[in-house]
């Protein structure tokens, strides 16, 4: 596999060197990635052909997630290629690819923006499939990084009753969907995890046959587990992005890492909303260096000053996501 160009490398150094800093110019780093992935992306180069140049990060042309469906969206060359996610689960044909040549910023944005967020590193229990079962899935990949290779109990009911029963504190990680079939599994038991604990749930559940809202999902966790609901957080990322946003509890913001952001759109006009509407969210995110720093995602959310309060899915796109990939495992 040939290496990497030299801009390419040089860009992914310095853009790992300022994520390292936390120091600010997110707005001009968004420019300059876009204007590197407008030169050397042939599929976003052809869709921004009907956009002006912007000047402000907020005007940057944001590819619709359908996108990755229909399209390879790369900002290298197909032959440096090194690893493919995959929204594993999508109905309606091809699922959405995001390619890699290199996952030196997903990694650093997986694991710096986990501790960013205030969560503790070490002693996660997983409840998802490790990445070596699921290579394609990106979440699978970022929990192998946050975790130990022993520390993953999906479909491992029995198993991950006993280790919570007899640990010490704990970080328990999955989707919505598996921590709903865990609790349906337990039945009438309950644990009383130890002070300290808490878990962090990745979403929704994306057009799966189980659901429950979300105050209820953490009710349970307050019943089951004995967690509050502020000791369970919601980690909000996709399969076509490398960053993650971080809530806890009910009712409260997403908040951004210092390297990507959340707008909130009128889907009418494409602008940003006031203070306290609702909108489509936007992302942009400078560690999606080989692909595309700007996305349309297909989810509602509200304006919280610069941070984003999540609604959930709009109700016409298709079910997609681990979470899915969850359920067809879990059947």
């Amino acid at each position: 596999m040939p290496p990497l160009s030299n801009h390419y490398a040089a860009m992914e150094a310095e853009i790992g060197q300022w994520m390292a800093s936390g120091g600010p110019g997110f707005g001009d780093w968004m420019l300059r990635v876009h204007r590197f992935q407008r030169e050397n992306n042939p599929v976003y180069r052809a869709f921004c052909a009907g956009f002006p140049e912007p000047d402000r990060w907020q005007d940057i042309p944001a590819v619709p997630v359908s996108a990755f469906k229909t399209a390879d969206i790369r900002s290298f060359p197909a032959g440096q290629t090194i690893r493919t996610f995959e929204t594993s689960g999508t109905t309606g044909g091809r699922p959405g690819r995001h390619h890699f040549c290199s996952l030196a910023l997903y990694l650093q944005a997986a694991t710096r923006g986990w501790i960013l967020a205030g969560l503790p590193a070490g002693s996660l229990l997983a409840i998802i499939p490790h990445a070596r079962e699921a290579p394609h899935s990106s979440l699978s990949q970022m929990a192998a990084w946050l975790g130990l290779r022993d520390r993953f109990f999906f479909n491992r009911r029995e198993e991950l009753f006993l280790e919570l029963a007899a640990s010490p504190r704990v970080v328990l990680f999955g989707t919505a969907l598996a921590f709903l079939d865990f609790f349906t599994w337990m039945g009438d038991r309950s644990l009383v995890l130890p002070e300290g604990s808490l878990a962090v749930e990745t979403g929704g559940y994306k057009g799966a046959r189980r659901e429950l809202p979300k105050a209820e999902l953490y009710r349970q966790f307050q019943e089951r587990l004995g967690l509050p609901p502020e000791f369970v957080w919601n980690e909000y990322g996709m399969t076509e992005l490398s960053s993650q946003f971080y809530t806890r509890g009910v009712g409260r913001p997403h908040l951004s890492p210092p390297w990507a952001r959340g707008l909130v759109v009128d889907p009418s006009t494409g602008r940003e909303v006031n203070e306290g509407e609702s909108g489509i969210l936007r992302l942009f995110d400078v560690a999606n260096l080989g692909s595309v720093c700007a996305i349309q995602t297909r989810d509602l959310a509200i304006r919280r000053g610069e941070d984003f309060e999540l609604i959930g899915r709009d109700p016409a796109a298709l079910p997609r996501g681990c979470s899915l990939l969850a359920e067809e495992l879990l059947t």
